[in-house]
């Protein structure tokens, strides 16, 4: 059956979903691609793209040389998936100068319905044909650009490549650059001052493509770009464009990112959540987890094309950026050439699809179900959010299908055909920094609610998040702070509950403590004896789920079925449950992952302090260490003082660290200027030969 017309965002998810596992390896580069990629980093100049880099003095720009022969359609030519069709024939519209669409599209019968046909069809093809209205009622002339254009490219799957076997390449109507100056500046993406023109593409990614554009915003980002590096030699900044010399893709990432991931990167989220507004400004970010369980940024991108190629540039970009070690596991949403080049450039991390969005999309593509069922949506979500194990999703999840006969509902089919790549509880052998089911990492979804509107400037939006960003490394001075001068409250008098309590940052240990609670509720039954020992462990002894510990006596460890500290880092309550049970008074020090713990940044280097501190503190160890110390809690103090309106009470109620002395005669002028209290600590743990430079 054809689908006339282009698809819908919300119909072409659920072919995404159904197709993902097929097409991960046959989407292929594009060999004839247009892109090419500008990197800076440091004084060096960092290309990613195996094309020739020279340097131009006059725009302190670098154009790439391109010596690739531009291809035309023909029938009969070959490309590795539809995606690859899709990506040649854009670039083939980019040239010639006209935007298309995906016309048509065919799936072939029965339970899969895998995609055997598309056809791309030039924007004005067709003939518009205006809706009959009621009598009386006024509604707005849209104003329609199908001409009757017979321009198209088909192609169909045969085995495993995709063939041009329809073609027509001739137009009706004049071809070239198009110009969509109004209609960027009616949604605020250039001042009414400036000019913009582009080459036309598809009609998705038309808005896009001008966020900076050619002789708008592009240059405002490059002159931000090189401020921020004059500012910091460790800023990364990369750069993507197409054969007419257009900026089309944007990567950049300062050194508070990049050292955030050498602590932090072990699992990563790739946020494209600017997707749910259309006129939202295509910003995207790869981000984590701190160990005070705050949301970390790992660089940013302005992502106009997002073709497979794309998404390859921009990842192997980050990565570089990154010093070249790739994550553990990468959360995104779901889309085909993203997926596709994350298995080319992450082999070996474990991706999967974001439940949170996925969950999102489903309130959309069920409405008109949850509308009939009241409860439905509650017991899905419950059954996503709350199954402990696969036996009992897989169970509770046909069950709520057949209770409300949606076994032939195709987006639930899709969502559960693949529930090995979006539901944590198929990946619990990977870790992935998530404490709790709930548990929900911050997105730029809310910075855009907070900051952006359609009149939003380029240049306003990155000075807005720079604020941001300088607020949220506020926010992590603060639980530094908060981590030091306080102590949680115990809950029993377990040296386990107090060696957590010593160890880990106030948050993760907070979770620790819920998990360490939990066990006392729980039955535990040894089930095999010996060195390698087994228990059972349920809630209670008429529990339907229990779970298994395997516990080494000889090394005292343990591992549970469940997996939870393989996923979030932290031990389970079944585990501790088998210590309490076998009297272990303290956990072995490897059940403490250093990125939860208060000393997860030990290493790290403070700027300006860092390297002058290293050299006057190199002849002994023990005084460099103490004295790295001392300089985070100052300050983690100095910030909390600098924000309260009562600095008196502030520093009395704050103590820096009890083995050390600090003058007491310093003032509260000295506390206001962290440079002098620096410098008084660095003196008293130094010895009177150390003096600033």
């Amino acid at each position: 059956m054809f689908m006339e017309g282009a698809r819908a965002e919300g119909d072409e998810l659920i072919a995404d979903y159904v197709e993902c596992l097929m097409s991960l390896d046959t989407n292929a580069r594009p060999g004839e691609t247009d892109h090419q990629v500008i990197g800076n980093s440091g004084q060096e100049s960092t290309s990613i793209s195996a094309q020739t880099i020279e340097h131009t003095e006059a725009k302190d720009l670098v154009t790439a040389v391109v010596g690739d022969v531009k291809q035309e359609p023909y029938l009969g030519m070959e490309f590795d998936s539809d995606e690859a069709a899709k990506t040649f024939y854009n670039d083939y519209a980019r040239r010639l100068g006209f935007p298309f669409r995906v016309g048509r599209s065919r799936r072939s019968k029965g339970v899969q319905e895998v995609l055997i046909m598309k056809r791309f069809v030039c924007s004005k093809e067709g003939v518009y044909r205006k809706k009959p209205t009621n009598e009386g009622t006024r509604k707005r002339e849209r104003i329609s650009m199908r001409e009757g254009c017979k321009a198209m490219m088909e192609v169909i799957r045969e085995s495993n490549r995709w063939v041009v076997t329809k073609l027509e390449k001739a137009h009706n109507h004049h071809l070239g650059t198009c110009s969509r100056v109004g209609y960027l500046r009616a949604r605020g993406f250039i001042d009414t001052a400036e000019k913009i023109s582009i080459v036309a593409s598809d009609a998705m990614s038309l808005l896009r493509q001008n966020a900076f554009g050619e002789g708008g915003d592009a240059q405002g980002l490059l002159d931000y770009f090189k401020k921020m590096q004059a500012q910091s030699s460790a800023f990364f900044y990369a750069i993507q464009v197409d054969n007419n010399s257009c900026l089309t893709n944007a990567f950049w990432a300062d050194s508070r990112a990049r050292s955030a991931y050498s602590y932090f990167g072990d699992t990563v989220t790739f946020d494209t959540t600017y997707k749910k507004n259309k006129y939202m400004m295509p910003f995207v970010t790869f981000s984590g987890v701190n160990h005070h369980l705050q949301p970390v940024i790992f660089g940013c991108a302005l992502l106009i094309d997002e073709t497979e190629f794309s998404f390859i540039w921009l990842f192997e970009t980050w990565l570089a950026a990154m010093g070249g070690r790739p994550p553990v596991s990468l959360v995104t949403d779901q889309n085909r050439a993203m997926a596709a080049a994350i298995a080319k450039v992450f082999p070996n991390t474990c991706h999967r699809f974001c439940k949170w969005l996925i969950l999102s999309r489903s309130k959309q593509k069920l409405a008109h179900v949850y509308s009939a069922h009241p409860t439905l949506r509650a017991e899905l979500e419950k059954c996503v959010i709350e199954s402990e194990t696969v036996r009992y999703f897989e169970t509770c999840w046909v069950s709520i299908l057949d209770k409300y006969d949606l076994r032939k509902n195709t987006w639930l089919q899709a969502l559960f055909n693949i529930r090995q790549r979006w539901l944590p509880l198929y990946m619990k052998d990977t870790f992935f920094a998530e404490m709790s089911p709930t548990q929900k990492l911050e997105t730029m979804n809310e910075f855009y609610k907070k900051y952006f509107n359609t009149k939003t400037s380029l240049k306003v939006f990155l000075t807005q998040f720079d604020l941001s960003m300088e607020n949220r490394y506020d926010e992590e001075l603060q639980a530094d702070s908060f981590t030091l001068c306080t102590k949680p409250l115990l809950k029993t008098a377990s040296p386990i509950e107090k060696q957590a309590a010593e160890t880990y940052t106030r948050m993760v240990f907070e979770k620790f403590q819920e998990e360490f609670v939990e066990s006392l509720g729980y039955s535990v039954y040894k089930i095999k004896d010996g060195t390698i020992s087994k228990f059972t462990v349920a809630r209670d002894e008429d529990a339907l789920e229990s779970f298994i510990v395997t516990y080494d006596t000889a090394k005292g460890t343990a591992s549970c079925s469940c997996q939870h500290f393989e996923f979030s880092g932290i031990l389970c309550r079944h585990v501790l449950g088998v210590f309490l049970m076998v009297d272990l008074h303290m956990v072995p020090e490897e059940y403490f992952l250093k990125r939860w713990t208060r000393n997860a940044k030990s290493d790290v280097s403070l700027d300006d302090c860092s390297d002058e501190l290293q050299k006057k503190g190199a002849s002994s160890m023990e005084i460099y260490k103490a004295a790295k110390d001392a300089l985070q809690k100052a300050f983690a103090e100095i910030a909390i003082v600098e924000k309260s309106a009562s600095r008196g009470e502030q520093r009395d109620a704050i103590n820096i660290n009890e083995e050390i002395t600090v003058d007491e005669a310093m003032t509260d002028q000295s506390l206001q200027d962290p440079e002098r209290k620096v410098t008084n600590l660095l003196g008293h743990l130094l010895g009177s030969t150390w003096s600033p430079m």
